[in-house]
């Protein structure tokens, strides 16, 4: 998981924290940095042909994030229903998004979309 620079700008990591311990999640690893134009490019390389991808590289670099590598029993369905919609205003009442999230961009948090892409980015992070 990634709390994006909006939500660590606004000052909501210890809310996000806090809500990930009592969903049940063990947290196995967190760090705070400032992605480079290089990480983020190659983090977010399936969207490299989207017309959106400059906008995100820009944005994931326009600030500090948090990056969590995070488990639980099917994790990935965990995570995804914790945090919401990727668009906020389409987002469950109580979710991440929901309530922190302003627009599709700024929605305040990153989720893996599948066991693999939790593996690589685990491992983008963490190795």
């Amino acid at each position: 998981m990634i709390i994006k620079p909006d939500a660590v700008k606004a000052r909501h990591i210890g809310e996000i924290i806090a809500r990930i311990e009592r969903e049940g999640f063990a947290i196995k690893g967190l760090r705070y940095l400032n992605l480079t134009t290089q990480q983020a490019e190659s983090f977010y390389d399936i969207h490299t042909e989207k017309p959106f991808f400059r906008d995100l590289v820009n944005y994931m670099t326009s600030g500090p994030v948090v990056v969590g590598w995070l488990e639980h029993d099917g994790a990935i369905d965990k995570w995804r229903g914790v945090i919401g919609a990727t668009d906020p205003k389409k987002a469950a009442d109580g979710t991440i998004r929901a309530l922190f999230g302003s627009s599709i961009e700024n929605n305040a948090v990153h989720g893996s979309d599948s066991p693999e892409n939790g593996i690589r980015e685990t491992k983008f992070f963490f190795e």
